[in-house]
């Protein structure tokens, strides 16, 4: 009887999701999620609309692969940085100039890794890169998009840029903080964020369908096969194409696919899986990284004393989170911008990932308060 209930609850997802996908907020969802709760594990599964409107019609799929916009400021760059401090290569505390030695330029000599993770630098939060690339492919007819020209000249010039407000002063999420950790992670390992990511996170956790997408002789797509699982995103203005197994973010683009914060595709399972594997180290059933290293990642640093910021993480906002009224606030989690997410009650093991592709032909302009909604469902039914 009990698990017909919870059934009847979950089913509310279902029809909550179809809700959105018929009123044009998105095209599709695979949402996941999973609890134990009285020595059973808890799953529930929804896979709705599709993945591809244009050019053809492909309909949503469990194992459907989606651009995980900023989820890749946790699950590669954040993870990243925690093995290597982990590992004895870096501080949290160190200077950023300590390890690009550009970036000290214009008064940022004090900006540590710690302020980057927090979003507290004080960096501007995003530039436009990719216009000014573009200007600079039409007047001197040479190509810079994606090359690692581009790649050298937008981390350069955030190195040399100035603050806009001191460090520690203020949380201001933004893209910049994490395109310079990315480079960190190259100038300590000097290996690719993308090649570091696959064999030191991807494949230690299990995470058979996650990597970056690299451009490769004047191409940003994957091959053929593995793009038609691809979810599609939007309708590209500046590249004017729909956007269908290419990273969505302009910045990331004119990098070549590969940065701190955007340009990581994945399946639900594997997002699923990753947030598991933290779970299992939280918990001390596993030690793919540091269980110490990972509790100091996942508490909030009060950078400043408003903030919700973890080391690369979010937790949740008193009534305002995107995880709803029900994740403790021993909970970590990040959205990503073309409709992903993940949460990760830490004290309940509960796990919510929500990939969707709301950037996709969508009729309107959506605020996408769908997210709350989809987790407060969720743990409301597995509570029943």
């Amino acid at each position: 009887m009990k698990h017909a209930l919870i059934e009847r609850k979950l089913a509310k997802v279902d029809r909550a999701l179809d809700k959105a996908i018929d009123s044009a907020e998105m095209p599709g969802a695979v949402v996941l999620a999973r609890m134990p709760r009285e020595g059973e594990v808890l799953e529930h599964v929804s896979v709705r609309g599709a993945a591809v409107t244009r050019p053809e019609r492909i309909p949503m799929a469990r194992d459907t692969i989606f651009d995980l916009a900023s989820l890749t400021k946790v699950m590669a760059t954040t993870t990243a940085i925690l093995l290597l401090a982990e590992r004895g290569a870096l501080s949290v505390d160190d200077p950023v100039a300590k390890h690009l030695p550009s970036f000290g330029d214009r008064n940022k000599g004090d900006v540590t890794l710690r302020h980057l993770l927090t979003h507290s630098a004080g960096l501007k939060p995003w530039r436009a890169y990719h216009e000014t690339l573009l200007d600079r492919e039409r007047k001197k007819g040479e190509q810079w998009i994606g090359t690692p020209q581009a790649r050298a000249w937008v981390i350069d010039s955030i190195c040399r840029s100035n603050l806009v407000h001191a460090p520690g002063t203020a949380a201001v999420y933004g893209d910049l903080d994490f395109i310079v950790l990315g480079a960190v992670i190259e100038a300590i390992t000097e290996t690719s964020l993308d090649v570091f990511c696959q064999k030191e996170i991807f494949e230690p956790f299990g995470l058979k369908d996650t990597f970056f997408v690299p451009m490769s002789e004047d191409k940003q797509t994957a091959p053929e096969e593995l793009r038609r699982r691809i979810a599609a995103t939007e309708n590209c203005p500046w590249r004017g194409r729909i956007l269908w197994g290419e990273v969505h973010d302009p910045n990331a683009s004119v990098m070549g696919g590969v940065a701190g914060h955007a340009g990581l595709f994945g399946t639900a399972d594997d997002v699923l899986r990753f947030g598991q594997v933290l779970l299992d180290v939280w918990h001390g059933r596993s030690d793919l990284v540091s269980r110490d290293v990972l509790q100091q990642f996942a508490t909030r640093q009060d950078l400043p004393e408003d903030s919700d910021w973890a080391l690369g993480w979010d937790t949740p906002t008193d009534g305002a989170s995107s995880a709803g009224h029900h994740f403790s606030s021993n909970s970590i989690g990040h959205l990503g911008f073309t409709g992903t997410s993940l949460w990760v009650d830490l004290d309940a093991e509960a796990i919510v990932v929500m990939l969707t592709n709301r950037v996709h032909l969508v009729a309107k302009k959506s605020k996408f308060t769908l997210r709350p909604q989809i987790h407060d469902l969720i743990r409301e039914a597995f509570a029943a």
